[in-house]
């Protein structure tokens, strides 16, 4: 069965960091495009970075400004995982992060395709509060 599961989500402080993980089951992740998109209370969701099956970064226009300086993907191939390490946290960025993939394509999608992406993990909530 394929699966995505996040974890790591926690309550921090502003200006903490967190390191969220995406851990694949039942296929190879390295294959694939895995994105990070991120749902607050009220809000649409929001494209937050991606990695393609090649390692090109995507950023997106919704939340490049905020987290281009603060927030890292990067992929753990021995372990199946993708994770996104998020640095000087602000409240904004309170949220549910899911990491997400398209068992299709290993390319990233923009804003306008999210829903292209077919394979969702649960998500995981991150909290910055002080």
């Amino acid at each position: 069965q394929v699966k995505l599961l996040e974890s790591g989500g926690d309550l921090v402080q502003p200006g903490g960091s967190l390191r969220l993980s995406c851990t694949a089951s039942g296929f190879t992740l390295d294959r694939y495009a895995i994105g990070w998109i991120r749902q607050a209370p009220g809000k649409e969701r929001e494209g937050v970075l991606c990695i393609g099956d090649r390692g090109a970064i995507t950023y997106y226009p919704e939340t490049k400004d905020s987290v281009k300086d603060r927030f890292v993907i990067s992929r753990e191939n021995g372990k199946n995982t993708v994770h996104l390490q998020m640095n000087n946290l602000k409240p904004e960025d309170t949220a549910v992060y899911y990491c997400v993939t398209d068992l299709r394509s290993g390319l990233c999608y923009g804003s306008a395709w999210l829903s292209l992406f077919n394979t969702w993990g649960q998500g995981t909530q991150v909290t910055v509060s002080s």
